[in-house]
């Protein structure tokens, strides 16, 4: 092992001295930056573009009840016919039109409303007026009953089961799915720094066995060794280039938004209007009661063991999948032959994200989220979207995160020696596509 340090130290220079991995370097913090203003600025144009819609009632039962708001502005046309009024509203460019026709009664009119427009209208706008239809014909039929409007008003309200544990303590709704999320990007950017920086793995012993140039290092280098080496060096190398984009990424937006004399939020398309805004200051005492709960929740997640656990999960599920890269590599010739291997390798990746979303937000601690959070190949990200809720009691348990952690430790060294057996015989082996079989015989070789 005394010349591990030195193919380390070699595959982390011919990294970072890449005129590609310093033009990437370089350009990506400009072009994600460069996105997010773009995305800004259009999203804003979207926003400010107001549809103009044209209402056209026969009978009178929807006189009062559409009313303009900030992206929808309704203009009633009275006392004309269809055509007149189609025509009118293709001539004034107008959104749409709404026709309301004149029956027996407001439920028979509602029945037979048409909406008459140049393209099909966005499902946002077509459920706004069915809302609005569908909120007046329902007191209209309940005041025929005789309720009177006071209940009616009532009958608006929601309602709210309150959570609390045993011992009194209150629970918020949607707080593990908030969590999950947390933990998830976590564990999204694990998959991805997996993919991306794994393939450099595999091209760079794709490279290296087509020049030839292993012929002469595996004459002094133990196989094992050049393969760890590879990894580890690659992995510093990418760890590097995140640790860049990530500060100058953050500067260049901070820089942006100061020129540009807009927030962060701004930035990042989630700007809060102005009316959400007042009413977020004027929200009654329960509702900014509310929000301090969930920003205590958010700030009791133990972001430290979070953070650690990230790092812990980051490099072994990274070791394990770069080893199995680095074996594809050593089997085959060139990129084209790597095809029929990459699929069972970002399967399990691909059901981690998918899987883990769907049985943590539903059920944190069910049969399914346990089982991906403990198999060795989901689990540096699945036990990421679990994390946030802690470790212990109402957490993950102490024992699985444990054995979540010991099992990616056993099923790195198992792969690593698997991928090694390869790994030696695979880069000196030239001229022949391999297929699952020739594998296992490669792995039978003593």
């Amino acid at each position: 092992m005394d010349k591990l340090p030195l193919i380390i130290k070699r595959e982390y220079l011919a990294k970072v001295r890449n005129r590609s991995f310093i033009v990437m370097t370089v350009l990506s913090p400009l072009l994600v930056v460069g996105m997010a203003a773009l995305v800004f600025f259009l999203t804003k144009a979207n926003n400010e573009e107001r549809k103009v819609i044209a209402v056209l009632d026969e009978g009178n039962f929807f006189r009062e009840q559409f009313k303009d708001d900030a992206s929808i502005a309704f203009v009633p046309f009275r006392d004309i016919s269809l055509e007149t009024a189609k025509d009118s509203a293709q001539h004034a460019a107008y959104y749409g039109l709404l026709y309301i026709p004149e029956g027996r009664d407001i439920e028979n009119a509602a029945e037979n409303i048409e909406f008459f427009c140049k393209e099909s209208p966005g499902l946002g706008t077509l459920s706004s007026m069915e809302g609005v239809i569908r909120s007046r014909v329902r007191d209209v039929k309940l005041r025929n009953f005789g309720v009177p409007d006071e209940v009616l008003g009532e009958m608006g309200r929601n309602y709210e089961i309150n959570v609390e544990n045993f011992t009194g303590e209150k629970k918020l709704r949607g707080i593990n799915e908030m969590k999950a999320v947390i933990g998830g990007a976590f564990g999204y950017l694990i998959m991805m720094f997996i993919i991306i920086y794994g393939a450099f793995v595999m091209r760079s012993v794709i490279e290296e066995k087509t020049s030839r140039i292993i012929e002469v290092i595996i004459s002094s280098v133990k196989p094992f060794q050049l393969m760890l080496g590879k990894i580890i060096g690659t992995s510093l190398a990418g760890i590097t280039q995140f640790v860049i984009w990530i500060i100058s990424a953050g500067l260049l937006l901070f820089v942006l938004a100061a020129f540009l004399g807009i927030s962060m939020g701004e930035l990042g398309g989630s700007r809060i209007p102005p009316d959400a805004a007042d009413a977020m200051n004027n929200m009654s005492g329960g509702m900014q009661e509310k929000m301090q709960l969930y920003i205590a929740e958010l700030l009791n997640i133990s972001w430290g063991v979070l953070l650690f656990s990230f790092v812990v999960y980051f490099i072994l599920g990274y070791l394990i999948y770069s080893s199995i890269y680095a074996a594809i590599g050593a089997a085959v010739d060139n990129e084209t032959d790597t095809q029929q291997f990459m699929f069972p390798v970002i399967l399990p990746l691909m059901l981690a994200i998918y899987v883990g979303f769907f049985s943590v937000f539903n059920n944190p601690h069910g049969p399914i989220a346990v089982a991906f959070s403990l198999f060795p190949l989901t689990s540096p990200i699945v036990m990421l979207m679990r994390l946030p809720g802690g470790i212990g009691t109402g957490g993950v348990p102490v024992w699985q995160f444990v054995t979540s952690i010991v099992l990616l430790v056993v099923t790195f060294l198992a792969i690593v020696w698997l991928a090694a057996k390869i790994y030696r015989v695979g880069i000196l082996m030239y001229g022949k596509k391999p297929g699952y079989k020739e594998l296992y015989k490669w792995l039978k070789y003593s």
